[in-house]
């Protein structure tokens, strides 16, 4: 079965051409063909049908499509083995434990072609084979039969894909040109460079190579006739005047420069001038805030990310949320990681915080406004529009090696601006809700610190002469701040600006504070990442944490529902919404069924009644019985 996705959507199995009539049922092929071996969710799917106005029926409309998608081509419902990916074997659509994969061979669809046949040129341009790259990146751009899926109906995330794509076609387009200059070919792109010029007449970097290949070429009138044009074209429409690297190309055409040299490759057009650097202020941005001295535990964490972000060969620039409890030390942990990988990604080291203070998503043109300040987009060079400065981040980015840390995101819609598409790049994303993007190459699900973890902190900053006669007031510590990393901190900061009290001292206040429910000696830790998270709720939710955090011990759903004065299902969106924003802990339960708790941590923050749930007698439902406390 050969899908191919970059023009007009074609579907072949084996000698037969067909492609769905339905409109839907073409969307529902087209987003699992180009997430081809991967789980897609049901979510997903059922988002790119029906964005945020899905019917009732929509989990049933889509089995429905699958069981047609599934008729129509034939497709299996077993999964494949290991070696059905060197042989071939028939293509299956099968059911995953949250929504389908489309098992296809490798090739099988002609995006993923593109997208390795892209890898391969960069890595032959790393490794100085010029030529070699030049006629790859031509087989790749071949597979391009016009706008990708331009007879599809797409919704968010097929746009986003396809957008993306689009992205990548004209990178690696720019840098097969480049290739070509740098092989003194540059009679035979000036007629190309001259139509794309006209397609996107405020593009700088196609004006700056077509002044290149013209001056090269012997033209040197006409590429300053360029220059005047493109001049003119950006202050009509944009007002802008032409960026730092079209005038450097202007310049040295107008001085006859014989040092002018095409760019440098997969930079674009940073090094026109022969022997360039780049201003380390401007183009090579470092935005990081300041690291952590040491980061106890989280190996194998850290092995996890550093193994995706790190990958040789890639098509696609990595991206890596790290979920968990507000407090667990996301945050701490991306910085950490983005300093230690910024010799990996010299040209700029981005950071962004998603929410502010108050709980509201930060707007993502500000976000984009501080990238490109720190790239060196300053006064009328720096458009105003999200659209534009999404649009020249992209363009910035295609050809650099940039990673960027995103703080405080709250959903998958916040990334859709602030990514960037260098396939060289990463992203490290601290999330306060866990999401799916299909741009998310892992989650990382980080927990409370272990017995072991959590006594090294406190010991490297109080000391092993102050700990060990105490280890026993230490461990109840410990245990009353659940292993959370910031409730731990506020607890030896205490310790470490009050050198004569016992560790039992600040155990008894702990105590103290997690039974009466004040905010006690809370720093800014655990308590502005609670409140912060909290202020992310809707009205029912923030209801249903204050009756939560009132219980001492897990429930089930069922205990939950009596609480919350509601039927299981309704409680069941509402609790594990909870469990999205790491406000809420989930353990499974003797029978299969699953038990929520708030944690101990995080009970001071937020007074109101005590709740006791007596524990159930010979399985019947317990009885909730609230008292004021």
């Amino acid at each position: 079965m050969q899908v191919n996705v970059l023009g007009a959507f074609q579907v072949v199995r084996g000698t037969q051409s067909l492609v769905p009539s339905a409109p839907k049922l073409r969307q529902v092929l087209a987003l699992l063909a180009m997430n081809a071996n991967t789980v897609v969710s049901t979510d997903q799917i059922i988002e790119e049908l029906w964005e945020e106005r899905p019917p009732s029926s929509a989990t049933t409309t889509l089995q429905t499509y699958v069981y047609h998608l599934r008729k129509l081509y034939q497709l299996g419902l077993g999964t494949r083995g290991p070696a059905d990916h060197f042989d071939a074997a028939p293509p299956t659509l099968h059911r995953s434990s949250n929504g389908y994969i489309l098992s296809l061979d490798d090739g099988a669809v002609d995006s993923a072609e593109f997208l390795r046949l892209a890898e391969r040129a960069r890595t032959q341009l790393d490794a100085g084979s010029v030529e070699i790259a030049a006629d790859t990146i031509r087989a790749a751009l071949q597979l391009w039969r016009g706008p990708a899926l331009v007879d599809v109906t797409t919704g968010s995330l097929l746009r986003a894909m396809t957008v993306w794509l689009e992205e990548q076609r004209r990178g690696l387009t720019l840098q097969r040109i480049d290739a070509d200059l740098r092989l003194c070919r540059h009679h035979d792109i000036i007629g190309e460079l001259t139509g794309m010029v006209a397609q996107r007449p405020t593009d700088e970097s196609l004006q700056a190579r077509l002044m290149l290949s013209l001056y090269r070429a012997g033209r040197r009138f006409d590429a300053l006739r360029v220059y005047q044009k493109a001049r003119s074209t950006l202050a009509e429409e944009l007002g802008l005047e032409p960026m730092q690297e079209l005038q450097r190309v202007h310049q040295a055409v107008l001085l006859a420069d014989p040092t002018i040299e095409p760019p440098v490759l997969g930079d674009g057009m940073d090094s026109v001038i022969g022997g360039g650097t780049r201003p380390a202020t401007a183009e090579q941005p470092d935005l990081l805030p300041p690291d952590v001295g040491e980061l106890v535990g989280r190996r194998a964490e850290t092995a996890q990310i550093t193994q995706v972000v790190s990958r040789p060969e890639r098509s696609a620039p990595p991206a890596v949320v790290v979920v968990g409890a507000p407090g667990v030390g996301k945050s701490t942990l991306c910085v950490h990681l983005a300093h230690r990988l910024r010799e990996d990604y010299p040209d700029g080291r981005l950071y962004a915080r998603l929410t502010d203070d108050t709980g509201r998503p930060v707007d993502p043109a500000e976000a984009l406004g501080g990238f490109l300040r720190a790239a060196g987009y300053t006064g009328s060079r720096l458009p105003e529009s999200l659209a534009e400065r999404s649009s020249l981040f992209r363009s910035w980015s295609a050809g650099r090696r940039v990673l960027v840390v995103l703080d405080d995101v709250v959903g998958a819609e916040q990334l859709q601006h602030l990514l960037p598409t260098g396939p060289r790049c990463a992203t490290l994303i601290a999330a306060r809700r866990r999401f799916s993007h299909p741009s998310v190459s892992s989650t990382v699900n980080l927990r409370p610190f272990d017995r072991g973890e959590a006594l090294h902190m406190l010991t490297s900053v109080l000391g092993e002469q102050r700990i060990r006669p105490q280890l026993a007031a230490v461990h109840e510590l410990i245990d009353l701040c659940e292993g959370l990393p910031a409730a731990l901190r506020e607890a030896v900061t205490q310790l470490e600006l009050k050198p004569h009290w016992p560790v039992q001292r600040q155990v008894e206040r702990v105590q103290s504070a997690v039974a009466e429910q004040h905010p006690g000696d809370s720093g800014p830790g655990t308590s502005r990442s609670v409140r912060l998270t909290y202020r992310l709720l809707t009205t029912d939710l923030q209801a249903a944490f204050k009756t939560l955090v009132g219980s001492e011990r897990a429930l089930a759903l069922s205990d939950v529902a009596t609480l919350l004065e509601a039927d299981e299902y309704r409680t069941e969106t509402v609790v594990e919404e909870l469990v999205e924003f790491g406000l809420v802990e989930v353990a499974a339960g003797d029978r299969g069924d699953f038990h929520y708790r708030v944690q101990r941590p995080f009970r001071r923050f937020f007074p109101g009644p005590r709740t006791t749930v007596e524990p159930p007698v010979g399985g019947a439902v317990a009885t909730a019985v609230l008292a004021t406390g």
